[in-house]
């Protein structure tokens, strides 16, 4: 019964399989091996962005068309904290008062809620509170001193400090303390935010008894208050610590760091632009474009409108004796650059390092989502939220975990490749793009979908290319055909709308 059910889906993948042979008959054996592990790395690289589309998608019935784009801020924050540690450790104890003081927003609606006041102070004060914070910000904030680059110079341009790094002489300049007081003065600034914030919502809903203050959130604070300070009392030695540790160190920390930002800025967005729009998809669809447009001009305007490249960590820049590699212990052994397969020479990095995490990221998911009591409500809700929510639990938490989770793994995978693609203020908008075609694919609510649809499309754009440079033999023609490459994303289009005649749901798509 299962297999008449699934009798075109089955067909469709048993034609991609033949067809994939015999695209590797026609290849000597280092060449498809080359070629795969490539198409697998780009499939890797889109399956990062597509899987957090997906999950939203599938939940939320959100398109969120700024995914690109958070996907390139991530590997640009990623680049900051490899290159240039000592920018983040100076940004760092700003960005820890910000989050502690929002997290105060809790504390004070506790304590507003026992206070009664009249209707007309009610409405006035969290306006006077909102204009004290800002002000106290605005003074505040452009006085804290940063230690950045300058990309309208290319001398201190981080084309310039990327370069000093890849070479081994990277010279950072010389930092400028904060006073503390400032510091407790941005942190003001934020309570005082938070204060109107909760005022605002204390006014929309009217009639809220007073509850016991919330320890957890005030708890967190008082955490991020403390390692702030911590931070700006140590910042030469934190600076100095990350870069006795290694590259290898620093990339491993600046891949955790952009998926944290990721996350923090997909709840952030969930919270203010999406959730006041569940009803209203095309305004979703307009203010994820234009929040798209905004983060490129942010990063045009910090990092520079140039294409640079990210060094690799020295885990992967090894060439000494024992390279190239010829197995994976010798691999991790000797630290090589690439290994050998098959008689083929393939990329530490490109290759082996990037198909290895978008495995990790597909197994770990594909777990958390079948094992775990958030992965069957998010399951659950992907069937029928309104089931869910009618079950007693908050599926708007579950909405805001999600959508942060799934930035969280686009700005991870924007780290991922800029040492293998460059950094470039489009580049999000390219895999973006690929996501969304496989997607397409794959089936757009369908998470197992999104990677079959990201490595159908990596190893069709790879084997375009590898024949673009061996050619093809064709019937009826007397020379191999070598296809140009205009018809690399010409082929991936071509394949979607040829899967999606046959199977208008995708290969593992549901019918709505």
């Amino acid at each position: 019964m299962t297999l008449q059910k699934n009798r075109l889906q089955l067909i469709t993948l048993a034609v991609i399989g033949v067809l994939f042979l015999t695209a590797v008959q026609s290849m000597e054996p280092r060449d498809w091996v080359i070629t795969v592990m490539r198409g697998l790395s780009v499939g890797a690289i889109t399956f990062l962005v597509a899987a957090g589309l997906s999950l939203i998608f599938g939940l939320m019935d959100v398109l969120n068309l700024a995914h690109g784009e958070l996907f390139m801020l991530g590997a640009y924050v990623g680049w900051t904290v490899f290159v240039r540690p000592d920018t983040f450790v100076d940004v760092l104890p700003l960005l820890l008062l910000l989050a502690a003081g929002l997290l105060l927003t809790a504390l004070w609606e506790s304590l507003l809620a026992r206070w009664r006041l009249s209707p007309r102070l009610a409405r006035l004060w969290p306006w006077l509170a909102l204009v004290l914070s800002l002000a106290v910000l605005a003074t505040a904030v452009p006085r804290y001193s940063i230690a950045i680059w300058n990309p309208a110079v290319y001398s201190e341009s981080p084309i310039t400090y990327s370069l000093a790094l890849e070479q081994g002489n990277l010279a950072l300049p010389a930092a400028q303390a904060n006073p503390l007081y400032l510091l407790l003065v941005i942190f003001l600034g934020m309570a005082l935010f938070a204060v109107a914030m909760a005022g605002f919502r204390q006014r929309r809903e009217v009639g809220v008894r007073p509850t016991a203050v919330a320890r957890r959130p005030l708890i967190f604070a008082v955490v991020l208050l403390v390692l702030a300070l911590l931070v700006h009392f140590g910042n030469d030695a934190f600076t100095t610590g990350l870069l006795n540790k290694g590259t290898t160190w620093r990339f491993f920390l600046a891949m955790a760091v952009a998926a944290l930002v990721g996350v923090v800025l997909g709840g952030v967005v969930e919270v203010t632009m999406i959730r006041p729009l569940y009803s209203r998809p095309i305004y979703q669809l307009m203010l994820t474009l234009g929040l798209g447009f905004i983060i490129i001009e942010v990063v045009r305007s910090i990092w520079g409108r140039p294409e640079f490249t990210m060094p690799r960590a020295a885990l992967f820049t090894g060439s000494g004796d024992g390279c190239p590699a010829t197995s994976l212990a010798d691999l991790l052994a000797h630290q090589c650059s690439t290994v050998i397969l098959f008689d083929g020479r393939l990329r530490a990095y490109n290759e082996i390092f990037i198909v290895l995490v978008g495995l990790i990221v597909l197994v770990t998911v594909w777990l958390v989502l079948q094992r775990t009591r958030i992965g069957m409500i998010i399951r659950a809700g992907v069937q029928d939220s309104e089931m869910v929510e009618a079950l007693g639990i908050n599926v708007r938490q579950v909405f805001t975990l999600v959508f942060a989770l799934g930035v969280g793994l686009a700005a991870m995978g924007g780290v991922l490749a800029a040492p293998s693609v460059g950094l470039s203020p489009d580049m999000g908008t390219r895999f973006l793009l690929l996501a969304l075609i496989a997607l397409a694919i794959g089936g757009l609510t369908s998470f197992p979908g999104a990677a079959a649809g990201a490595v159908l499309v990596g190893l069709l754009q790879q084997f375009i290319i590898k024949y673009g440079q061996i050619g093809i033999n064709l019937p009826f023609l007397a020379e191999p055909f070598k296809p140009s490459p205009p018809l690399v994303p010409a082929s991936v289009v071509l394949l979607m709308v040829i899967i999606l005649l046959v199977l208008p749901n995708g290969l593992f798509g549901r019918n709505e």
